[in-house]
């Protein structure tokens, strides 16, 4: 930095750095893409003005950090740009007809998936369609209907494909949907998925690019820089490197590789020995962060300690046994990557702990934040104190439960819905907690996170106000909570110089508005790397 000009000046009306302490600036200044100077004097920085600098003078408007979405699957969303979009279906015959148009247009005998950011409740029927349903839009065609990253459904094309008979048994930590009759119902869950979605050919290579470009940039759109990726395949980890060559990526991306679907050490030790090519964490823009395991099932079938509200025969799916998970993930820290490992109810947060103990125990040494909780949702306080004690960090989504607070409450009862995500318990407790949205189950956005966070505010109204906390408490878990979370806090994060020009601009301060005027708030412009990567307007 040894040019004394900025490539950009902002003079705006705050700048909040996140800086503890600091009071808000007036002024900020880039030079390539780092922040060269903040001042609390809108013309402070005037004297880095030169020919080439781009000046901005924007009294009325805020600054903010970008934030990160600290759990999400931008893969999924760039999937879903080119994919049926069955969110926008209000009824199940509505849902058909979309398939249907698309089975007109597509040769006889391709794959037609769905967009998977939907929720059955949003349908008048109030249910998922069925196998037979889906026959009714085409049986000429196999469907894959997603539902989030634990449910499909699929037609009788899609079964025969695969082989699934009523006869067929579900493999461990999987379910094959069944009707009263015993029929099979084209429901497949968690470990059950793989049986079809195996047989579904990668989409195009260029097609899938330009999917990461439009998602990428719809997420910074909602003020977005960074995205922690969390169920990454290895063909997804070479089609993000694609996009990135192709300057593709309006976010950066820290991607988990997923170990969703194996069942032993062994298979896990195969996945790391793909991975040992992507060791170079040095693209700014692009590296992995580590692996993903999952421990148990998502809405339906997140393993607590007591039964479920609508089925007292049943307390969800234990996807692996403990012993099999300490060697599966010893078999990843060994080698030097970080885990990130899904515990939805509290029974599976409580095992994951027993396990993460366990390997701490007999890997001593390992660094900080090796061994982090993605969810954690019904953590309750003596395993809040226990992930504490052992430095585990966790991740929580806020705006997955504002968006199905009511087909949990049907699984769990209201009780348990409203003990979701305590932030209040963990921030109290000094905990490393960030915050993401788990899209597709929940939407993601800025200020969608932050407004659930300090509301508890859900579809069905507010749920555990208790767990509520403040709106400048929110703002860390996004941004300095977050960078923390990826080991980049000397990069991102805050606004200070030296700082990657990750930032947000803001017409006005989101910490003025209320209600839903936050939850639905978008910034007028989001820069990464100094560079501005979504235009005004909404998604």
């Amino acid at each position: 930095m040894t040019d004394p000009g900025a490539d950009l000046l902002i003079r705006a009306g705050a700048v909040h750095t996140l800086v503890p302490g600091q009071v808000a600036q007036r002024a900020l200044a880039v030079r390539g893409d780092r922040i060269a100077a903040v001042s609390a004097d809108p013309h402070g920085l005037d004297h880095l003005v030169t020919g080439r600098t781009r000046v901005h003078d924007l009294p009325g408007s805020t600054v903010l950090p970008a934030f990160d979405d600290t759990h999400t699957h931008l893969v999924f969303a760039a999937l879903g740009a080119h994919d049926v979009p069955v969110h926008r279906a209000r009824t199940i015959p509505e849902f058909l007809d979309l398939i249907r148009q698309r089975a007109a247009v597509t040769p006889e005998g391709e794959w037609i998936r769905t967009t998977t950011n939907w929720q059955e409740l949003n349908l008048a029927e109030r249910r998922m369609p069925t196998a037979a349903e889906l026959d009714t839009a085409t049986d000429r065609h196999p469907v894959l209907v997603k539902r989030g990253g634990h449910n499909d459904v699929v037609n009788s094309h899609a079964l025969r494909l695969a082989g699934i008979t009523e006869d067929t048994p579900a493999p461990p930590g999987g379910t094959i949907g069944r009707s009263g009759d015993g029929r099979l119902d084209g429901r497949l869950i968690d470990n059950a998925l793989h049986l079809v979605e195996h047989l579904v050919p990668a989409p195009d290579r260029a097609r899938r690019i330009e999917g990461l470009r439009i998602a990428s940039r719809d997420y910074a759109a909602t003020g977005i820089g960074t995205v922690r990726d969390c169920a990454v395949t290895p063909e997804d980890y070479r089609v993000l490197l694609a996009a990135r060559e192709a300057g593709a990526l309006g976010t950066r991306v820290r991607a988990l590789i997923s170990a969703l679907g194996l069942t032993s050490a062994t298979q896990v030790e195969d996945l790391l020995d793909t991975m040992e090519e992507w060791r170079d964490g040095s693209d700014p823009y692009l590296s992995v962060w580590g692996v993903k395991f999952g421990l148990d099932g998502g809405l339906e079938a997140g393993a607590t300690e007591e039964p479920y509200a609508c089925d007292h025969s049943f307390s969800g799916m234990l996807i692996w046994e403990p012993d099999a998970l300490v060697e599966a993930v010893e078999a990843v820290v060994r080698r030097g990557w970080r885990v990130g490992t899904h515990a939805y109810g509290d029974r599976a947060v409580r095992t994951l702990l027993d396990v993460y103990e366990r390997v701490l125990e007999r890997n001593p040494g390992l660094p900080a934040g090796t061994l982090v909780m993605e969810h954690g949702g019904l953590a309750g306080p003596e395993q809040r104190a226990r992930a504490v004690a052992l430095g585990i960090p966790v991740t929580i989504q806020q705006p997955l439960l504002h968006d199905t607070a009511e087909v949990e409450e049907g699984f769990w009862g209201p009780e348990r819905v409203a003990r979701l995500f305590p932030a209040r318990g963990w921030i109290d407790l000094g905990a490393q907690v960030s915050a993401g949205s788990d899209f597709p189950v929940g939407q993601f956005g800025a200020m969608r996170s932050v407004y659930g966070m300090t509301t508890r505010q859900t579809v069905i109204g507010v749920k555990g106000p208790e767990h509520a906390i403040t709106y400048d408490e929110a703002l860390t878990l996004h941004t300095t909570q977050a960078a923390r979370l990826t080991g980049e806090s000397h990069l991102r994060g805050m606004l200070t110089p030296g700082r990657w020009a990750d930032f947000t601009i803001w017409d006005q301060d989101p910490a003025d508005c209320l209600g839903e005027a936050l939850r639905d708030l978008h910034p007028t412009r989001t820069f990464v790397g100094g560079r501005p990567v979504a235009p005004t307007g909404a998604r």
